[in-house]
């Protein structure tokens, strides 16, 4: 009969989780299960999700990361690790959907950050056992003092992540496994190997997170709603990052709210010239009429133009060329 092999974090960290199987000298016949976080931070997320998806005698337990992807909150770990799975991140979301809360045979318990000492898994709040911001909000009002794993007096070893204990793991009574060693951050990938509760490890080769934020931090910017931000939102996104290419960005959205005079002027123009007939089916029509009717000024447009794809579209529909956001090569002509 195979072991059972729990791995802390993993952080799409796939060169260290290969290393740690071959440390432990992983059979198949043994039982591989993670404590969840396969994905975000680190290099490799796509690999490490197919690593285990295809990997028999297998089990994940749901993280917080993965809960994050499931439900749709993507910050920034998030977003890079959509864009790194790129055309697959949908079928790897609809699989996270499917892992389990909790894991528990006759070596051991399995959870990703914490439960209820004296609450039975299955009635354990899913928030919790995940170490969602409410389930160590609820968990702070059920043990108002030190650590969960302090009060767990079940006999059974319950092993969990999440929390980072440094390079080594915490281990307390032979019975409490903490394993989150913080691979994606260039310290160590742990495994607690049951049953004879012996824990290997081995080390990170880089610190990942900082590498990988560095990475992927313009194509995550280039995902961004630039075209559809209001102004003042445009405004507070640029603030809250540097990037050369921001400053491209914020060249180009002052270079559209400048145009409102050309476009006002634009509109005029065209007023005069059409028919009445043209004028009611052309796709800048609200605007024309204003103008005609005199009503048309800087600041009435800017009511109408209160993002740069509005902008962009009313240039396009009077003939003024705007340039697009930086980095795409259409512009309006």
């Amino acid at each position: 009969m195979g072991r059972t092999v729990v791995v802390g974090d993993i952080h799409g960290c796939y060169t260290e989780l290969l290393e740690l199987c071959d440390a432990v000298a992983l059979h198949p016949d043994d039982l591989l299960v993670s404590v969840g976080d396969l994905v975000d931070r680190g290099p490799s997320p796509a690999e490490v999700v197919g690593f285990f998806r295809s990997r028999p005698n297998s089990v994940v337990v749901m993280g917080n990361h993965e809960r994050k992807h499931v439900r749709g909150v993507l910050s920034y770990a998030q977003e890079i690790t959509r864009l790194q799975l790129g055309a697959g991140y949908a079928d790897a979301v609809a699989w996270m959907r499917t892992l389990p809360y909790f894991f528990e045979n006759e070596h051991v318990r399995v959870v990703h950050a914490a439960l209820v000492p004296g609450v039975p898994l299955d009635e354990q709040r899913e928030e919790i056992l995940c170490g969602s911001t409410s389930g160590e909000k609820a968990l702070a009002g059920i043990v108002p003092t030190g650590h969960w794993h302090e009060h767990y007096t079940d006999p059974e070893p319950v092993a969990f992540g999440h929390h980072v204990t440094g390079r080594e793991p915490l281990l307390r009574d032979g019975r409490v496994f903490g394993l989150d060693t913080g691979a994606c951050h260039g310290w160590n990938l742990t495994a607690l190997v049951l049953p004879g509760r012996t824990v290997h490890a081995v080390p990170a080769h880089a610190d990942h997170w900082s590498v990988t934020r560095r990475e992927w931090q313009l194509p995550v910017l280039r995902t961004r709603p630039w075209r559809d931000y209001t102004w003042p939102d445009l405004t507070a996104a640029l603030s809250r990052t540097q990037d050369p290419w921001l400053d491209e960005v914020a060249a180009w959205a002052e270079l559209l709210r400048s145009s409102l005079p050309a476009l006002v002027a634009a509109a005029q123009a065209l007023a005069r010239e059409l028919p009445d007939a043209a004028l009611r089916a052309h796709p800048a029509a609200p605007v024309l009429f204003q103008a005609r009717t005199g009503r048309l000024d800087e600041a009435a447009l800017a009511r109408r133009c209160v993002t740069p794809r509005r902008t962009l579209d009313l240039a396009a529909a009077l003939g003024v060329p705007l340039p697009d956001l930086p980095g795409n090569q259409s512009s309006t002509p």
